[in-house]
């Protein structure tokens, strides 16, 4: 008989294993225990919401808040742009903005759905973002104002950059943030098991995307020519908001939140088409917009004009009694008298056709055609400013257009750039060369600049240097306008030196005009004109297809001007605080 004695070392060493296996069994259980506990709490959650019983709800989740994203970033441009312009500068905001937001919203989008698996926070973070994207079109243009009030008395560089940036984070990222939750909370809902879940993956991203492909295209050509940029906000808030409507709806819960977000829609809806950018005004004719622009046009008592922004600046005007505007039109008529003949003239511009006018009075046997990319500027003409119809107004971009004909012409007016809006394409030496070449012998080309803004890398200095550099044959005559940031820029292919037709500029406009007003002015033109060379500037400065930065140049002009404009009132602010700028206000 056989015995088998159990020392303490095997004692223990068993005692070890048995304990160490209780706790393997233990941590198994607890595991198991944790993950049906999440699995029931998911179940829990979705228990009673008959929708997320078909996928197709979630996928169409996911569909439509692509779609808003994209809408609403189509739409921030559209809101920002009267007050800010349209630059690259300020949608390369607006993008950076927008994908930080997101961003932000994915990460803890998903950490949120790992810890609390429940559908019901997902769409009341939907709810959520759909009634602040319902009161943007409301309040939105008062948060960029009170922002632009703020900032400009406190700013001194950078002002667009800076209010830009914060009436986008404020305005814009909490409801692009709650919206860039949705994707990391579907997939946690959606998948079954790990064996489907690229495919989940995938198709949540198919449907994503396509949302946003429509939300790219529905705004800019439907909504927003149609009906306008605040009802473009309300149309695509309204889709998001019917998501978590219905889902709460089928399922029976919060009621009271529902009812309160339809109210807010309502009342929005009611009220944000009544207000327009220019809130302030009570004597605009028309306001409206187009693909391209904001339009505002005001009545007043001797003359009509046409804004595309809401802070500043005139782009077309009429008198009512005709006769000269007192704006850079007027200075502008010096290059039909500058031109060895005044037989012809382009217009890449024509806005509603203020020059064409000018042209048609002083100049009435003048063959005008004219280039204006957005046709609805051009029905504005027709129906407030009173433009000749036998001119003929092509619906073009200039340089297109230019490459697409051969006719020459004496006069050139390029009048194609607004604010820091100064399209690159029709700026570099390429553009003034096609410019050139359909010039006659003698003709001049005219430029109409925007802001003056002097000094080593200025906007204006960048283009007189990439103009003379095209134009070698010929001096750049310069004048500045009177009362305004214009500055008119003319240039001639050959003939008469330009230096010779300034010296007769008033003799000239009297023996072709016989208006002795007009006279007066061109003779107030000669005296203050400047005449460069390229031999006055650097190669650097020449603008390029490949090379021209003229946001960032027109940003540092308008900084320029907020700077000079805004000094009185941060005076103000420094010397007698809050009180003295209110006293100036």
């Amino acid at each position: 008989m056989t015995f088998t004695t159990v020392t303490d070392d095997t004692a223990a060493t068993n005692g070890t294993d048995a304990t160490d296996a209780t706790n393997s069994v233990g941590t198994m259980n607890a595991t198991s225990t944790s993950t049906a506990s999440g699995a029931n709490a998911s179940e829990t959650a979705t228990r009673n919401r008959p929708l997320l019983n078909h996928k197709w709800y979630l996928y169409a989740t996911e569909f439509f808040s692509g779609l808003a994203v994209m809408a609403v970033e189509l739409g921030a441009s559209r809101l920002l742009a009267p007050y800010f312009s349209s630059s690259q500068i300020v949608w390369t905001i607006i993008i950076g903005t927008i994908m930080i937001a997101m961003a932000l919203g994915n990460v803890w989008g998903g950490r949120r759905a790992d810890k609390d698996p429940n559908p019901d926070k997902l769409y009341m973070r939907l709810l959520f973002a759909a009634v602040w994207i319902a009161l943007i079109p409301l309040v939105g243009k008062y948060i960029i104002l009170g922002i632009s009030a703020a900032l400009i008395v406190t700013v001194s560089t950078n002002f667009l950059v800076i209010a830009a940036f914060a009436s986008c984070v404020i305005i814009f990222v909490p409801p692009l943030f709650l919206l860039g939750t949705v994707t990391p909370s579907l997939a946690k809902y959606t998948m079954d098991s790990l064996d489907d879940n690229a495919t989940v993956v995938g198709r949540l991203g198919a449907a994503n995307t396509i949302g946003s492909i429509l939300g790219t295209f529905l705004p800019t050509f439907v909504t927003i020519p149609a009906v306008g940029t605040f009802v473009t906000f309300l149309i695509f808030s309204g889709i998001l908001l019917l998501l978590p409507l219905i889902y709460f709806l089928a399922a029976g819960i919060k009621r009271i939140a529902s009812a309160v977000s339809v109210i807010i829609f309502v009342a929005t809806a009611a009220v944000s088409p009544l207000t327009g950018f220019a809130f302030w005004e009570n004597n605009l004719a028309f306001e409206g917009e187009s693909i391209y622009n904001y339009l505002q046009v005001k009545n007043l008592s001797d003359r009509t004009i046409l804004s595309t922004n809401v802070l500043f600046g005139v782009q077309s005007v009429t008198m009512k009694s005709g006769g000269l505007t007192g704006l850079y039109y007027d200075t502008a008529l010096a290059a039909p008298a500058l031109a060895d003949n005044a037989g012809s003239t382009l217009i890449l511009g024509m806005g509603t056709g203020t020059y064409a006018r000018q042209l048609r009075e002083y100049y009435p046997d003048m063959d005008i055609t004219g280039v204006e990319i957005d046709a609805k500027i051009t029905r504005l003409a027709d129906q407030y400013f009173g433009e000749p119809t036998d001119i003929p107004v092509s619906t073009y971009d200039g340089r297109a257009w230019l490459a697409a004909s051969s006719k020459k012409y004496d006069v050139i007016m390029v009048d194609a750039y607004q604010d820091i809006t100064i399209p690159f394409q029709m700026s570099s030496t390429e553009f003034f060369s096609l410019v050139k070449e359909h010039l006659n012998p003698g003709g001049v080309m005219l430029v109409n600049m925007n802001m003056h803004s002097d000094g080593e890398g200025s906007i204006n200095e960048a283009l007189e240097a990439t103009i003379a550099h095209t134009f070698t044959d010929s001096p750049i005559v310069t004048a500045d306008v009177a009362g305004t940031t214009n500055r008119e820029l003319f240039v001639k292919n050959g003939g008469t030196p330009i230096t010779d037709s300034l010296s007769s500029l008033a003799d000239t406009t009297a023996e072709r005009t016989h208006d002795g007003s007009l006279t007066s002015v061109m003779d107030s033109v000669s005296r203050k004109a400047r005449v460069t060379s390229s031999s006055d500037f650097s190669p650097a400065l020449v603008m390029t297809d490949d090379k021209a930065p003229v946001e960032v140049l027109g940003m540092k002009a308008i900084d320029g001007l907020i700077k000079d404009e805004a000094e009185p009132y941060r005076q103000a602010l420094t010397t007698d605080g809050i009180q003295g700028l209110l006293n100036m206000v």
